[in-house]
């Protein structure tokens, strides 16, 4: 008879890691107005670009967008792929079933960004802030949040599989009615967490598993005095 608690029972095979876009390694420099509904978009460049308006069903491939800034805009229907978002200023950018798939982005703003019933497959954040941001109903999968400022982001009724929160700041993240499958909080800030509830099935790693025992303590109506 195999004891309880021995490695068969406590082993976990490995969070599997996102996968690397694929970038064209010379795209030709696009302009403003060529992100537009039903754009098709392979290997370009949106550098140091303002996009603004409302754009549908849009497909961006193997390209790279640097120093670009969304002001006002918003996005529908619409696949992203195989791309980098380096310094991007997505703050207050609305995108509604909108798909990212083998992306990075790196030191970018999604300060109250909507990404309303979205999906990320094999993307990751590097840096930058996505405080207030909202992905709500979203699905992500081999995701990586990596040193990220997600203060009060929104998670609400999110799929969660082979997700990893490295070094993120998630002070009042709400993570109710979330589905969670080997995700991992790893030296995260975890204070005031609200639905912790549907954490159910994540793996905490550092000073936040004290923080948020405060948050459990919290919604299972325990008071505690120090």
């Amino acid at each position: 008879m195999t004891p309880v608690g021995s490695q068969r029972d406590v082993y976990k095979p490995p969070i599997q890691k996102p996968a690397k876009p694929k970038v064209h390694t010379n795209p030709r420099l696009a302009e403003a107005e060529e992100f537009e509904d039903d754009a098709v978009l392979r290997a370009v460049h949106f550098n140091g670009t303002v996009l603004t308006g409302a754009a549908e069903v849009v497909e961006l491939e193997h390209s790279r967008l640097s120093n670009a800034r969304f002001v006002g805009a918003s996005l529908r229907q619409s696949v992203l792929s195989d791309s980098e978002f380096d310094t991007v200023d997505f703050a207050n950018f609305r995108a509604q079933d909108v798909s990212l798939l083998r992306c990075t982005v790196r030191t970018s703003r999604l300060t109250g960004s909507h990404w309303q019933s979205g999906q990320f497959t094999d993307v990751t954040f590097e840096g930058g802030r996505a405080d207030m941001a909202h992905f709500r109903a979203s699905k992500l999968r081999r995701v990586v949040f990596q040193d990220v400022n997600l203060q009060q982001a929104d998670f609400q009724g999110a799929e969660l599989a082979h997700v990893i929160f490295e070094g993120c700041n998630i002070t009042g993240g709400q993570f109710a009615n979330c589905k969670m499958t080997r995700v991992e909080f790893t030296n995260c800030t975890l204070l005031d967490i609200g639905g912790t509830a549907g954490l159910k099935g994540a793996t905490v790693r550092g000073p936040g598993a004290t923080e948020l025992a405060l948050s459990l303590a919290r919604d299972a109506g325990i008071l505690i005095e120090m």
